[in-house]
């Protein structure tokens, strides 16, 4: 449970920094970096051959939708939402993890359907009467899709993990999905061609640094350890602790400002659809 609660303090300054010390930078260049600073940080600890050529594909591309699409989206968000509006956003994620595992497993309800209509009700009260409709809208459907993204490769690596024999440590092969992830934002960044104007300071240099080093590789890697720790109720909680320590960070440490009552209500509703797409059916 530590680690959870570690990796949830140091995911919840994550949104003021990007959205306070990368302004300016293009988004997809940001998203490389951080990544490629993440298989850095797992190249040594990489051995190749613990696991067959089939099993090293699927963790690539398990790693470029959980780690690369998903970034490319969620970075990209920025340009149109502040720093608590993000975290708030990223509620839906526990919702897309039971939407994919059902849909892994064949199964359905009609409480998910009930689900994202709470969900999407609570981003309409956040974002009703915002100066900037379409783009605030726009950033909500970038975190959504990017939420999709993390839930699946999620939903991937478990599927995936379960059938490499328990001998094989996380560590020696967790650099496959940020190598997938590297290869998909590369790629996408120099179709773009923004290298020739990114100029970060070196504050910003650390700040991408810190982010690829720790919140990107260590933190991902220490969260999957945890999850295995702990039951489904307490890995759940956890989920979503980062939420209200994002939103509180981005208040208090980086000085922007929200309507609260409205913020308390949206986050109540969409708190309210994770829940009852978790929910066990009685039986």
């Amino acid at each position: 449970m530590i680690l959870l609660l570690v990796v949830s303090l140091i995911w919840a300054f994550s949104f003021g920094l990007i959205k306070g010390r990368l302004s300016g930078l293009d988004p997809d260049a940001v998203a490389a970096l951080r990544l490629a600073i993440s298989l850095a940080v797992f190249l040594p600890l990489f051995r190749p051959g613990r696991v067959g050529p089939g099993t090293s594909l699927r963790l690539a591309l398990i790693g470029a939708v959980q780690f690369g699409a998903m970034y490319l989206l969620y970075q990209r968000s920025y340009l149109h939402l502040k720093a608590y509006e993000v975290a708030l956003f990223t509620i839906t994620t526990p919702l897309f993890v039971t939407l994919a595992d059902a849909v892994a497993e064949r199964r359905w309800s009609a409480r998910f359907l009930a689900a994202a209509a709470l969900s999407v009700a609570g981003a309409g009260v956040v974002l009703w009467q915002s100066t900037d409709a379409a783009g605030h809208l726009g950033g909500f459907l970038l975190v959504q899709m990017a939420n999709l993204c993390f839930a699946v490769g999620q939903v991937g690596w478990r599927r995936e993990r379960a059938r490499i024999p328990a001998s094989v440590g996380d560590a020696s092969v967790f650099a496959l999905p940020y190598a997938g992830a590297v290869a998909l934002t590369g790629a996408f960044t120099l179709a773009s061609g923004p290298w020739g104007s990114f100029h970060a300071t070196g504050l910003q240099w650390a700040v991408i640094a810190y982010l690829g080093a720790l919140s990107s590789g260590v933190c991902f890697f220490l969260w999957n350890v945890g999850s295995t720790r702990v039951n489904a109720g307490t890995l759940a909680a956890f989920n979503n602790a980062k939420i209200p320590l994002g939103v509180a960070c981005s208040l208090l440490f980086f000085g922007e400002h929200a309507d609260l009552p409205r913020l308390v209500a949206g986050g109540g509703l969409m708190a309210a659809g994770v829940w009852a797409a978790g929910r066990r059916a009685v039986s």
